[in-house]
């Protein structure tokens, strides 16, 4: 009696006709058939773009977006003596980097915390930043900066943006339209219930422009006319700069929390929001001590 087996041939068969019958009936394997390394190559995803690497790309998602190494450099042969030898050689870097960085006057990042505050170690303590106040700050202190010198650069926009608001308000917007020009945002109107902007400071990136004008026409209406021409520019450059800053909320790398400490130190009145809250706090090691009753 047959088998239902496949590959199954009857024993009174000759050697090589059992063997076409085995191959003949050989399990077939569902799926996609096995690919080559160069098919496989090139059906490896894109690189992803990391222009706003900690809020678009995790750590992990760029590691696996990558070919693997052994196709980018095939004639490399990575061994674990050379894996672990290159791992030690980076870990020695970074520690080497942030025992440097502690004795800057706002220490060494360490942690991001709630992906808005950053902790960072000071030869004799901590410190905690908040890092869309810090940068507001520094923001701010740039376009006043360029204001003074004369050389706010702007750019135009690829598709000009439209907002709409009451006609009262297009009016307000529109008396101090020459001032918005002189901080890079160019704007005129568009009908009667409505401005469109067609230019934007380049230190703002790439910010919502709909909350920016509509933020802007309550700062104006808020204004009125108690306020100098000067004051009024100030409040228009603290409202874009808050635009234009990182965001409570998004997360960054330890070379971006270094560069923002830097920065800091190099601002003035960078303890300071344009709001006037702080935008850090310091605890020495004294502090840290007597908190734990150690003192």
């Amino acid at each position: 009696r047959a088998s239902g087996r496949s590959g199954y041939a009857p024993s009174g068969g000759s050697l090589s006709q059992r063997i076409a019958n085995q191959v003949y009936h050989a399990p077939v394997q569902t799926g996609s058939a096995p690919q080559t390394g160069l098919e496989n190559s090139l059906q490896q995803p894109p690189p992803p773009d990391l222009t706003d690497y900690p809020s678009q790309v995790s750590p992990v998602e760029t590691i696996h977006a990558f070919p693997p190494a052994a196709q980018v450099m095939p004639d490399m042969v990575n061994t674990p003596e050379m894996a672990e030898s290159a791992t030690q050689d980076s870990l020695a870097s970074a520690a080497s980097a942030t025992e440097s960085a502690m004795d800057f006057p706002l220490g060494a990042a360490r942690a991001q915390l709630h992906a808005t505050y950053i902790v960072s170690q000071t030869r004799d303590g901590i410190i905690l930043v908040d890092q869309h106040a810090a940068h507001e700050r520094l923001v701010y202190e740039a376009m006043k900066q360029a204001l003074a010198e004369g050389n706010i650069a702007r750019q135009a926009l690829l598709l000009p943006e439209i907002v709409e608001m009451p006609e009262e308000d297009v009016a307000n917007l529109l008396s101090v339209a020459p001032d918005l020009e002189k901080l890079g945002l160019v704007l005129e109107s568009f009908g009667i219930s409505a401005v469109i902007v067609r230019e934007m400071p380049v230190i703002l990136g790439d910010s919502d422009i709909q909350g920016l004008v509509k933020d802007l026409v309550d700062e104006v209406r808020e204004m009125g006319a108690a306020l100098s021409l000067k004051e009024k520019i100030e409040a228009v450059c603290s409202t874009m700069a808050c635009h234009g800053s990182v965001r409570a909320g998004r997360r960054l790398n330890q070379q971006e929390m270094n560069a923002l400490l830097r920065q800091m130190e190099a601002t003035p009145h960078s303890g300071q929001c344009n709001h006037g809250r702080p935008t850090y706090v310091e605890l020495k090691r004294a502090d840290i001590e007597r908190l734990f009753g150690r003192r």
